[in-house]
């Protein structure tokens, strides 16, 4: 059994993940420990190598808005919402907590986003990242930005995929509303996606701006590392923006296509009205002379069936005809 997920040490100008299990003690020198639904024996491990409290899975989901950035003995915690599973119909939100020390940077999750291998991979090369805590952490955002980016931008191919969809679609297929309705709901779909990549930023953008306030390292001679925390928010910040405009375009698509819904739908109440105002003459001359009464003088002409059928005709087909002057057909 695993004790730890990941462990990433130093090795020349790149780091190198090592497993462990249950019985090795935690390197010296290892600069990132990522827990991955950490058992209570495993935090306990961490907690004596590092002095520092690790949070359980309760403790993460429960935390007040006030309470998911803060520092303690020395360590900086920060929760994010990182977005999981993103190559679904439905994707989700998974909590990840940063843990910031001079020693090493800890993440606790209970999911796998997908960022989180993208970061792995690239840190297995050389000059992945920078190679101490701070370091560790900036190419973790990077990569946890880069991904929301790069699900945003397969978002937006769908949609105006749906778009071409609505506006140049069969109209057959239209009228018996097959696309419309598949539209809408992957506009639902769509939607949700870029909400939760919305939230996710949003929780990514406060810890940045937390570890722009709060840890400021000072640049080391010769080659020292000093965290560009800004340029990290001017990406979030445009991804956030991207989010909204996406955000705008679907509202615009699902208007458009109820509006277009409801034409078609005025279409069939408008076809109705004219068949039934075509067939109210011939409709009145047969209840006339299905009255039958004795006294009618047309019941007993030899012409008279033809005659009646006669004008049953000519009164369907002249409201018709006057439709088609007024060009209301």
């Amino acid at each position: 059994m695993l004790l730890i997920h990941g462990i990433c040490q130093t090795s020349g100008d790149k780091l190198a993940p090592r497993n462990l299990i249950a019985e090795d003690e935690i390197p010296p020198g290892s600069i990132w420990i990522d827990l991955l639904n950490p058992t209570p024996a495993e935090d306990a491990r961490v907690e004596r190598h590092l002095g520092i409290s690790i949070p359980t899975k309760e403790e993460m989901h429960d935390l007040e808005p006030s309470e998911i950035i803060y520092a303690e003995n020395g360590a900086h915690y920060m929760t994010a919402r990182i977005i999981c599973q993103s190559d679904t119909n439905v994707p989700r939100l998974a909590d990840v907590t940063f843990i910031l020390t001079e020693k090493a940077l800890v993440t606790v999750r209970y999911d796998e986003p997908g960022a989180f291998n993208i970061f792995k991979n690239r840190v297995t090369k050389p000059g992945g990242c920078e190679l101490e805590p701070a370091g560790v952490i900036e190419g973790l955002i990077e990569a946890i930005v880069d991904r929301a980016a790069e699900v945003l931008r397969g978002v937006g191919d769908r949609v105006d995929m749906r778009s071409r969809q609505i506006f140049d679609g069969d109209s057959a297929h239209v009228e018996q509303g097959r696309v419309y309705q598949a539209v809408v709901r992957k506009i639902g779909q769509y939607e949700h996606i870029i909400s939760n990549v919305r939230e996710s930023m949003v929780s990514v953008e406060r810890v940045l701006l937390y570890l722009s306030a709060n840890f400021k390292r000072t640049k080391k001679a010769a080659g020292g590392f000093n965290p560009e925390w800004r340029s990290a928010l001017r990406d979030v910040q445009a991804i956030e923006e991207h989010a909204t405009f996406l955000s705008s375009k679907l509202q615009f698509m699902l208007d458009a296509t109820l509006g277009l819904v409801s034409i078609e739908q005025n279409k069939i109440i408008k076809l109705f009205s004219v068949v039934s105002v075509a067939l109210m003459p011939p409709t009145l001359i047969a209840s006339i002379y299905g009255m039958n009464f004795k006294t009618m003088p047309e019941l007993e002409w030899q012409l008279g069936y033809p005659m009646a059928i006669g004008l049953m005709i000519l009164f369907a087909v002249l409201p018709y005809m006057f439709f088609r002057w007024k060009k209301w057909l």
